[in-house]
């Protein structure tokens, strides 16, 4: 604790304690007791007491209000926790609720209200703790302020051991690991790498000398910025048509001749196979891609395939956007199927295809080398796959469901 108690203890009369009342209230805002602070800064605690709360009317004297002002509304938006949001929490955990309780009463996250009891809690004795929630929010209210003091200036021993290892041209993501490895038990040594480019590149902070940029790897002087949104390059040569754009018979499954398509990407994703799954059916057709699954490869491999198909089951085939489909538009050209494009990162608009292929994962384990199979091993799986039954079809197999629907169609 860098606070002494002053040697002159003898009355101030009408000076005041300006030094310890900033001190008192520092310590209580960092979740000190009351008593505790009066402690370490040496007055009584009934004088803490009359600062924390001021005092009332009597015949001798008049009240005093509290040193501290009145707690202000809060101008923060709902998507932060307030002081009344603070008193609700430290109310029921002393009720003994659990925190998905209360985050149930308060409409927050779970982990929103775990992150604000680890965070602003009060450490006591033996290792247990408290929650006082006008601490938690003068601790909250403090941690917000902005703005705040770059850590590299804030603390000069920091900043010199950046700059030493920034002129022996370490990156700034292995300085920031290293402080870790070689101060272990100093975390006031840390700082992530982002941290130490904002203080090269940003103008006006002056954290970290100008000339250091010259030991970055880039040399650059200033970032560069990447692809915005308005200059993203597409993501074929010919525009995708979207899943959102296909016709309302495949979303039903009412028609056959749609189908779902992906890849299985074997062993060091140095070998692949081409999956086909019918939505009506669950027909599932395998395409052999024994050498790589280049645009022009995948192509000719699916066109080959389709091609074994009667033209009723060939209306359309939906994929994701991996690079394999490159060459959409000519493969429709070849086959007269259009293709429609999933959005980015949605599995689920192709649920057929992505069931099929966990079942698939049972013939080939992740880590299998799929360039050792043939297209008889291929066409076995297959045959395999479309006999066993499926409770989606009401316990048809996806061959009987398939030929049931093409006599009818004859």
């Amino acid at each position: 604790m860098g606070f002494e108690i002053r040697k002159d203890r003898g009355p101030q009369g009408r000076k005041k304690l300006e030094r310890e009342r900033a001190e008192y209230f520092r310590l209580m805002e960092s979740g000190y007791s009351s008593q505790a602070a009066c402690r370490i800064v040496g007055v009584n605690r009934r004088t803490g007491k009359r600062w924390r709360n001021g005092t009332n009317p009597t015949s001798g004297r008049p009240g005093a209000p509290p040193v501290t002002e009145a707690p202000r509304p809060s101008l923060l938006s709902g998507r932060y926790l307030n002081e009344s949001d603070r008193i609700h929490i430290a109310d029921r955990l002393r009720e003994g609720a659990s925190l998905r309780t209360i985050a149930a009463e308060l409409g927050r996250s779970p982990s929103t209200i775990s992150r604000e009891v680890r965070r602003n809690r009060t450490e006591g004795a033996r290792n247990d703790w408290h929650y006082r929630p006008h601490a938690a929010q003068a601790r909250a209210n403090q941690r917000r302020a902005r703005p705040k003091p770059g850590k590299l200036v804030a603390n000069p021993e920091l900043r010199g051991i950046v700059q030493s290892w920034l002129e022996m041209k370490w990156s700034p993501e292995q300085i920031s690991q290293m402080l870790r490895r070689r101060f272990p038990d100093r975390p006031d040594l840390r700082v992530c790498h982002e941290t130490i480019y904002q203080a090269l590149y940003v103008q006006g902070r002056g954290e970290l000398r100008r000339e250091l940029i010259r030991a970055l790897r880039t040399g650059r002087a200033y970032r560069k910025p990447r692809r915005q949104a308005q200059q993203r390059q597409p993501r074929y040569a010919t525009p995708m048509v979207m899943i959102s754009e296909r016709p309302a018979e495949v979303a039903d499954r009412a028609v056959p001749g749609h189908w779902e398509g992906d890849l299985i990407i074997g062993k060091n994703h140095l070998s692949q196979i081409g999956t086909l799954v019918e939505r009506t059916t669950r027909y599932v057709l395998l395409v052999h891609l024994p050498t790589d699954r280049t645009a022009e490869t995948v192509r000719d491999a699916l066109v080959t395939t389709m091609r074994t198909l009667p033209t009723q089951l060939k209306r359309s085939l939906t994929w994701d956007q991996g690079s394999e489909l490159g060459l959409h538009y000519e493969f429709t050209m070849a086959t007269d199927m259009p293709v429609y494009f999933c959005d980015p990162h949605s599995p689920w608009q192709r649920g057929s295809n992505e069931n099929t292929n966990g079942l698939l994962r049972q013939y080939f384990p992740r880590g299998t080398d799929l360039s050792v199979l043939t297209r008889d091993d291929l066409d076995t799986v297959a045959a395999e796959l479309n006999a066993r039954p499926r409770k989606t079809l009401g316990w048809e197999t996806p061959a009987e469901r398939l030929a049931r629907l093409l006599a009818t169609a004859n």
